[in-house]
Formats: structure tokens, C-alpha cells, sequence
């Protein structure tokens, strides 16, 4: 009887906690910034027209609790790259590259990870095959810790090979470091919690972007806690259970704008000789 009462409470607070969730209306954007949907004959437009600048957004693919699809990193590092290229104006996405630097394991199995050298490996290939595209600035971006220094080393070394060839490649760590930083700010200032895997910041984001898509299961919302005991746990480092759509834009909407000044601060800075 315990069990079937604790059931029925848990489906009504999970009810209850849909129901709260206001409707707000996620970001959409057209197809003349996505390079995998473009025609070749659209790109080269694009570029004649002055949009030189590639995006390489790198997102991942790992578990993310029992409440977020695996997928969540790249499903929403597209959305950001898209709404950097969109205020930028110049920029074109490269396809989301679904991999990060991590390592699945058979306790919590949902993750598909790259070693260092090969994230690097693949993420300068890329970054070459969008120069011989004609692309003259090369922005690395990613959606997860792990691949970080990685993309920074590689900007570091592509740039010191081509700059003479006036083509820039930069690392722009906002979107993630940064951006990261100030939400974590802002939440324990509003008395919300956060955590560092599959938290409020995460999980906000992904009910925002993805609210007809069922990134989220909003039946988990309710007990999307992780315990700091328990091993392996959950796979949340952190609680999740005050996750909105509203915190959600909030979140999204940072990552794009720290970004978008980033990109354009390093590449004024770049291309002055500084």
C-alpha cells in the first residue's frame, strides 16, 4: 500500500509540475546559416556575400540522468551556434559535432566518448576541410567540459599556421567557461539550485529548446536529484527539480550573447596583429 501511495503522489506531483510549465516559445531560425542545409551553390553565395566565418560547435554524446535524452549537448549546441550565427551576421554553422572527450561506462551506459588526441585530431581535420571550403575564419566552440583545452591548443597551432595566409582559428570558451560561471552565480543568488552534470542549467535549457521534442521526461522532473553517496548514482551532480523553460531562455540566451562578443572581440583583436 506504501508503494502504490508513493506511485500515485509521484505521477500527480509529475503532473503537477507539467502543468506549471509556462510556454515559451524556443528559438527558430532559418536554413541559410546551416552549412548541412545548404546547397553547395548557397554556400558559396553566402560566402561571396561575406559570411567567411565557420562555427565549429562541438556538443557530445553522454548519459545525462534519467530525465535528459543522451544527446543533449548536441542537440543544444546547434540551437547556440545557430543564434551565434544569426547575431553575427558573417558566420555559418559546421555540421554539430556529436562527441566530446569522455568515456562511457556499463553502470550509467549512454555515454560515447573520444580520447584528447583524437577530439583534436578530428576537430583540426574539420577545421581544415572548411578552409578549403573558402572560409577565412575558424571559431572552435564546445558544449562540454571535457575537449576544452583540446580546441584551444588546436585554434593556437591552426592559427600560427595559416595566419600569414590572412585565415584566423580561434577558441572562443565563453559559451561554456564563462557562461557557466554567471548562471551558477545567478542561481545561488536566487536561491536555486544548480549542480555541475545534468542540473537545473542543463536540463532548463533543454525543456526550452526542445519542448516538442521530448528531450526532456518531464515525469523524472520530480525526483531529478543526485546523491553525492551513492555510486554510480543517478548521473546527476546536482538537482534538477526546479528546471523551467523560463531558466531555460535565460541560460540559452547568455551562452549566445557571451559568445557572439567573444568571436568578435578575438577576431578584431586578431586581425589587428594584437
Amino acid at each position: 500500500m506504501k508503494i502504490l501511495n508513493y506511485t500515485i503522489a509521484a505521477l500527480a506531483l509529475a503532473g503537477l509540475v507539467i502543468a506549471q510549465q509556462k510556454r515559451v516559445a524556443p528559438p527558430t531560425y532559418a536554413t541559410n546559416n546551416d552549412f548541412e542545409m545548404m546547397t553547395w551553390v548557397e554556400v558559396k553565395k553566402a560566402m561571396a556575400a561575406g559570411k567567411t566565418t565557420a562555427l565549429i560547435y562541438n556538443g557530445g554524446t553522454e548519459q545525462r540522468g534519467p530525465q535528459c535524452v543522451n544527446g543533449g549537448h548536441t542537440l543544444m549546441g546547434k540551437y547556440v551556434a545557430l543564434g551565434i550565427a544569426e547575431k553575427l551576421g558573417n558566420a555559418i554553422v559546421a555540421p554539430v559535432l556529436p562527441f566530446s572527450v569522455n568515456n562511457a561506462q556499463a553502470e550509467l551506459p549512454g555515454t560515447i566518448g573520444l580520447s584528447g588526441p583524437l577530439f583534436a585530431a578530428v576537430n583540426e581535420q574539420v577545421a581544415e576541410q572548411m578552409i578549403k571550403n573558402g572560409f577565412k575564419n575558424i571559431v572552435f566552440m564546445g558544449d562540454h567540459g571535457g575537449g576544452q583545452k583540446e580546441m584551444a591548443e588546436v585554434a593556437t597551432k591552426m592559427n600560427a599556421k595559416y595566419s600569414a595566409q590572412g585565415i584566423r582559428v580561434i577558441f572562443a570558451g565563453d559559451v561554456y567557461a564563462k557562461a557557466t560561471e554567471e548562471m551558477d552565480k545567478w542561481l545561488k543568488a536566487n536561491n536555486i539550485p544548480g549542480g555541475s552534470h545534468a542540473d537545473t542549467k542543463d536540463t532548463s535549457t533543454m525543456i526550452y529548446l526542445g519542448q516538442d521534442k521530448n528531450w526532456v521526461r518531464m515525469n523524472e522532473l520530480p525526483t531529478a536529484v543526485g546523491d553525492p553517496k551513492a555510486r554510480p548514482g543517478n548521473g546527476i551532480s546536482g538537482d534538477a527539480r526546479q528546471s523551467t523553460a523560463e531558466l531555460g531562455k535565460r541560460v540559452y540566451d547568455n551562452k549566445v550573447d557571451l559568445a557572439t562578443a567573444q568571436i568578435k572581440q578575438l577576431l578584431a583583436s586578431n586581425n589587428s596583429g594584437h
